[in-house]
């Protein structure tokens, strides 16, 4: 058994546990202990642009101190704004002198540096490799067409993407390991309007319409996500008229391909089964 150090960050816990739960019970088959970090924070969701504003990053670092304190080399996410947010902040204090200031306010210990912070793509990609998890894979995805949604987060900035920010390919691989049909459409990359979901939810509106007809034209059965905003947004922001296209956490699709149950995934599953059957 490998193990890894995790953070959940706190949608994990509330409305993306389906996620949670999928990706650890498929990581467990995968070989992997998952050591959850005790007494986590909130990671602060955002990034602060400001170069001078440490106390935003109090919060980030002082998860990272306790995966030293795991004596654990790297932190895995699932997430897509956990990972952007405590890599950017584990990146920000390789600075000497931020560091110093920061290791003020984490009396009585203090973070050495050096911790990485991966994304489950990465993971996957990196460690698993796309050829074990296809021979791991007890259920396959029966060629179900998933349209792989990555957002903002996961490929920008580009020093902090987990994939070519340009031609993303990873979550695509993972789809087509689990014997699912990957749809590429135009809007995978593009920003569903994150936070502005609570001032301006009619921006909101028109980016999730977008990126909702857009994966339906390409044939799409459902879209699959990493982040929990961009899960949200896409369900309960979608306007009157846009195709009625099912959203899935990437955990999901994992766990029904390992063989745990998923009522959602199931009924996705068959219904592709019986069109391509109707098809031949």
């Amino acid at each position: 058994m490998k193990t890894i150090a995790y953070f959940p960050g706190c949608a994990l816990k509330d409305q993306a546990r389906a996620d949670e739960t999928g990706t650890l019970g498929a990581l467990a088959r995968l070989g992997y202990e998952i050591r959850e970090i005790p007494r986590w924070n909130c990671c602060g969701t955002v990034f602060s642009l400001v170069q001078d504003d440490l106390m935003r990053h109090v919060g980030p670092v002082r998860n990272l101190l306790r995966v030293q304190a795991m004596e654990e080399e790297k932190v895995l996410t699932l997430c897509a704004m956990c990972y952007g947010t405590l890599a950017r902040s584990a990146h920000f204090v390789e600075d000497p002198e931020r560091l110093r200031r920061i290791n003020a306010f984490l009396d009585p210990d203090a973070y050495q540096g050096g911790v990485e912070v991966i994304h489950l793509l990465t993971l996957l990609r990196d460690e698993v490799g796309y050829e074990r998890l296809a021979a791991e894979t007890r259920r396959p995805l029966n060629g179900l067409r998933v349209a792989p949604y990555y957002g903002c987060v996961l490929l920008r900035p580009r020093p902090f993407a987990v994939d070519d920010p340009d031609s993303p390919a990873a979550m695509e691989r993972v789809v087509e390991a689990l014997g699912g049909t990957a749809v590429p459409f135009p809007e995978r990359t593009e920003c569903c309007g994150t936070h502005l979901t609570v001032t301006r939810k009619d921006v909101v509106e028109e980016r999730v319409g977008r990126i909702l007809r857009s994966a339906r034209g390409g044939g799409a059965d459902a879209l699959v996500v990493t982040c929990p905003l961009c899960h949200f947004n896409l369900e309960e922001r979608r306007p009157a008229g846009t195709p009625d296209l099912p959203v899935l956490y990437l955990g999901q699709l994992l766990a029904w391909a390992m063989g745990e149950d998923d009522p959602g995934v199931a009924s996705l599953v068959g219904r592709a089964a019986v069109s391509s059957e109707a098809v031949r």
